[in-house]
Parts: C-alpha cells; sequence; structure tokens
C-alpha cells in the first residue's frame, strides 16, 4: 500500500508557458455524456476541464437534459444511431488519447458506446459511472446497470462515489462507512472487473480523500480535506474529465489521479457561487 498527497496545482506561469507551444500534435480528449444547459455539469463541464488542463476536448452527446442548480426537468436520450454516428466521426478523424464516458441511462446507448470501444481501440478510457444520485436515488435500470458493468473491462479507470460502490459491490447502503471499507471495496471492484477503481471520498467517510485499487491489488490513497463550499454541482464530470486529460498527456496513472484532484481542489476552493441551489464550480480558476 502507498500512500500520495495532492499536488501542488500547476502555477500560472508555467500553465502559460506550456500553451504557448501548443503545436498540432496537442492531444485531444473525448467525453460521451449528456448536455447540461447550465453549464455545471455533463458535457459543458467535461469540456471546459479540459481546456483549463491543456487538451484539445470534443464531445458525443448522449442526452439532452434541462436542469440547473436545483435540478433536473426533463431529459431527453438521442438516438442510438446518431450517438454511433457522433463517435465514427469522432474516433475515425480525430484519434483521442483518451475518452472520457459519464451520464448513459439507457442499455442500447451503452451498447453502442461499447461497440465504437472496441471498433476503434480506444486508449486510457475513464468512466464516471452515473448510478446513483447526491440524494441517494437510483438512475439506472437493471439492464442499463448490467450493461454498464460490461464496459468496465475496456476501461482504464473507473471513479465510483461510495454509494455506487455500494451498489456495484452489491453492499447495503451506508456500508461503506470507514477508509479500511473504502479501500476493501475498490480492491474488491477492480479485482472483479479488471480496471483501476477509483472510489471518491466526498460522502463523509474520509472527508475528501479517495482510494484507488489496482486489478493486482496494488492500493494507493489521496488525501484531501473537506472545502466549505456547498456549490459542488458537476465534481464528477469534473474530476473524471481532469483525469482523463492527464492520461491523454501522458501522465501515469497515480500522478493523473494527483493533479485532477489539485484541479478540482482548485475550482471548488476558487468559491463560485451563481444559481439558488448547488451551484456550478469555477472551471476557469486558474486564470483568475
Amino acid at each position: 500500500m502507498s500512500d500520495t498527497l495532492p499536488v501542488q496545482a500547476p502555477s500560472h506561469d508555467s500553465l502559460s508557458g506550456s500553451a504557448k507551444h501548443a503545436t498540432e500534435t496537442l492531444p485531444a480528449v473525448l467525453t460521451i455524456a449528456g448536455s447540461d444547459c447550465s453549464g455545471g455539469a455533463g458535457i459543458q463541464a467535461d469540456l471546459k476541464t479540459m481546456l483549463a488542463c491543456g487538451v484539445y476536448g470534443m464531445s458525443a452527446i448522449t442526452s439532452i437534459t434541462a436542469q440547473n442548480t436545483q435540478g433536473v426537468s426533463a431529459v431527453e436520450d438521442v438516438s442510438p444511431g446518431i450517438l454511433a454516428a457522433q463517435l465514427d466521426a469522432v474516433y475515425a478523424d480525430i484519434p483521442p488519447a483518451a475518452t472520457k464516458i459519464g451520464m448513459v441511462s439507457n442499455a442500447r446507448l451503452i451498447e453502442v458506446i461499447g461497440d465504437a470501444l472496441r471498433t476503434y481501440q480506444a486508449a486510457n478510457v475513464v468512466l464516471d459511472p452515473v448510478m446513483v444520485s447526491s440524494s441517494g436515488t437510483r438512475l439506472l435500470d437493471e439492464n442499463a446497470e448490467s450493461a454498464l458493468t460490461g464496459l468496465f473491462g475496456l476501461c482504464r479507470l473507473i471513479t465510483p462515489n461510495i454509494p455506487e460502490a455500494e451498489v456495484l459491490c452489491e453492499l447495503a447502503a451506508g456500508s461503506i462507512d470507514t477508509p479500511d471499507a473504502m479501500a476493501d471495496a475498490a480492491r474488491r471492484m477492480a479485482a472483479r472487473y479488471g480496471c483501476a477503481v477509483l472510489v471518491k471520498g466526498g460522502h463523509s467517510v474520509q472527508g475528501a480523500s479517495d482510494v484507488v485499487a489496482e486489478p493486482d491489488g496494488d492500493v494507493t490513497w489521496f488525501r484531501g480535506e473537506h472545502i466549505g463550499n456547498s456549490n459542488t454541482h458537476g465534481t464528477g464530470c469534473t474530476l473524471s474529465s481532469a483525469i482523463a486529460s492527464a492520461l491523454a498527456r501522458g501522465e501515469t496513472l497515480t500522478s493523473a489521479i494527483r493533479d485532477g484532484k489539485a484541479y478540482l481542489t482548485g475550482a471548488i476552493g476558487a468559491g463560485l457561487d451563481l444559481g439558488h441551489g448547488s451551484g456550478p464550480m469555477d472551471h476557469a480558476w486558474r486564470w483568475r
């Protein structure tokens, strides 16, 4: 078992320096997720994160939502055909160095994504399993859940929060209530699905500390402290996109997670306050 502290965020000067030397070799990253019209989560948050993390962002939309800081009022999935066409258009022309997968609400769309990942031998796939809402409501039916877990073997990393980890481990709600339980759940999923698993500790188990387990059983903790800001809409989208961006830049998985957490910490800590509910974060905090 190893123990890692989050890295310090890159300085404004170093970020500007790398931006000045961006060339046609700028790594591309694809997000496959739903659209959030209020801009705080989904593909909007993903693309903002990718830009801030120094990669070229692309998107394939799985669903269109009507939502804001107070909740979701409508969802309409795209057709399997248009999702497949989006994926073909991207992978055939600008092959991404990493792919992030977010909200996918039905089994047929998940099957389309799996077909594309296999056909194009997608590298560095990071999947944020959007299965359980922050209030504990299950968001996927049994068929969709089974299809989603079928994608895990194609992934470099999956990033469940604690309620999602409990579902994936077939545990009762509230069972993962200690750091040891978090690490054990991560190990179980990594062994079962054959990919690295990052269990996020933002649900009051270990403050803001997360733990990743590799399929070989190696475990690493990423320590973090809770930030007193209730405006955290889109944290899962942002973290997974930041990690995918770092992987696309050639970082190791450990370094990518560390850098992703540092970026997310800065975005939350910037203290942006928009809307009447749980608002978005400041994805451009590095330039303020």
